[in-house]
């Protein structure tokens, strides 16, 4: 006896029915009743689903081909789909006791019609591939070569103009002094002027002779910090934007450029250099070379410089005393040019702090208007200064400055060519990578 179950719809009777019918039977034609719609009207065998039941999915595969035949055995005939050949689908457990191996010998399970293989000759036949005739060669149209673009001239900044517009006047203007010089040299009125005044500067009989050692490093440290003072000046005047800045620990707010900072680090160590300088050569008396003491230096200075115009040199003699033109030149270089520079130089640097009264003795648009010139200056003397060093005896010249002898040797030209390599290096060294390491050391460096 079949063990009976829930009803199969609201109020129906526990299912499979007790009436002794074929349950298989019963259950397929149930199938059958829900695959043919609400109407009840049976697709396979013509049988009438029982009036009420609710319909659902076919349990089997409804046939498109008449005449099929029917699987002996399963209650109710069962049509396989034309399209069904090839391998059989595996067959499990009968649905129902004593029934048939579900399911049923050529019955295909909804959803499952895609997976049955087809055999070649069912297969639609395909078309045959369309051979597309091959594309005409378009004649190229002649390309015309490609023309060059005409180079791009870099034009030249404006101070590189006017530099080069100032140095063309410049040698204009030498070169007609030098022609009024020579002339006025060669005539009876200039020849009894540099008679009267050879040139020579007004020296005490107790002058000392010669140059001390002291006063030879001196001068190699003097040249060494003018040229990085003016090369990191000179950088702080172009950027527009400093690298990196540096800032007092105890006054963060009092920030700068790092090179401003380097710029100003090196005044202070060539201000200290300058301090014992002066410091010497008071004590020495060498004082004597550097500051004229008669009024006759200026007809002398005069003498030199229409020698020196004239391209008739003057006697040199470094050793014993300086012309008059020299004595006037370091004249005004030490005592009236630096503490120029000095003072404007500490005006506008970190180290003035902002007083109403001392910004009115010292403006700062007048210590801006002082510093640059006085720069330029340097730069000039400079570059005057090692010229006729080089025109007028380069070896017996640099033997008393660098080498503090006069026996006619070498020693103060290699000296001379090594604090060139060394100047060289250091000023090429002045770079925020270079400059930051030491900064870190007095302050806070920052970048951007």
């Amino acid at each position: 006896m079949t063990r009976q179950g829930l009803p199969r719809r609201p109020g129906g009777p526990p299912w499979p029915p007790v009436d002794g019918a074929d349950a298989g039977t019963a259950e397929v034609a149930h199938a059958t009743t829900r695959a043919d719609g609400p109407t009840g009207a049976g697709t396979a065998g013509g049988a009438a689903a029982p009036g009420g039941v609710r319909q659902g999915l076919p349990r089997v595969a409804r046939s498109t081909t008449a005449g099929a035949t029917a699987e002996p055995g399963a209650g109710l005939a069962q049509t396989a789909p034309a399209a069904v050949v090839g391998t059989p689908l595996r067959r499990g457990l009968p649905r129902t006791a004593g029934g048939v191996p579900w399911p049923p010998a050529g019955v295909v399970p909804p959803g499952r019609e895609s997976s049955v293989p087809v055999t070649p000759d069912d297969r639609p036949a395909e078309p045959p591939p369309t051979v597309e005739p091959a594309p005409s060669s378009p004649v190229p149209e002649p390309v015309a070569p490609p023309v060059a673009a005409a180079p791009r001239r870099r034009r030249l900044p404006a101070w590189a103009g006017r530099t080069g517009i100032a140095a063309a006047v410049a040698a204009v203007v030498l070169g007609l002094l030098v022609l009024a010089a020579r002339w006025w040299v060669g005539t009876d009125a200039g020849q009894g002027f540099l008679a009267t005044y050879p040139g020579t500067a007004p020296m005490p009989d107790d002058a000392p002779v010669g140059i001390p050692a002291w006063l030879a490093w001196q001068h190699f440290f003097n040249v060494f910090l003018l040229v990085l003072a003016v090369r990191t000046g000179w950088q702080v005047r172009l950027q527009r934007r400093p690298a990196a800045s540096w800032a007092p620990r105890a006054d963060p707010g009092a920030r700068i450029g790092l090179m401003a900072w380097a710029h100003q680090a090196l005044d202070v160590l060539w201000v200290v250099n300058g301090a014992v300088y002066i410091v010497l050569l008071f004590v020495t008396g060498q004082w004597v070379r550097v500051v004229p003491t008669s009024w006759t230096v200026v007809p002398e200075a005069l003498s030199a410089g229409l020698q020196y115009l004239s391209l008739q040199w003057p006697t040199e003699d470094g050793w014993v005393h300086y012309n008059g033109l020299q004595q006037l030149a370091y004249f005004v270089t030490v005592f009236v040019a630096a503490p120029l520079a000095i003072l404007s130089g500490v005006r506008m640097s970190v180290y003035w702090r902002s007083r109403p009264a001392a910004d009115r003795l010292v403006p700062i648009g007048l210590a801006r208007r002082v510093h640059f010139p006085v720069m330029l200056y340097f730069v000039a003397f400079v570059v005057l200064h090692v010229g006729l060093v080089l025109a007028t005896g380069a070896r017996r010249n640099l033997d008393h400055m660098f080498g503090a002898r006069d026996d006619g040797s070498w020693v103060g030209l290699a000296l001379f060519l090594v604090s060139v390599v060394v100047i060289a290096g250091a000023a090429a060294a002045m770079r925020p990578v270079v400059v930051a390491p030491v900064a870190r050391r007095f302050g806070t460096v920052s970048g951007r």
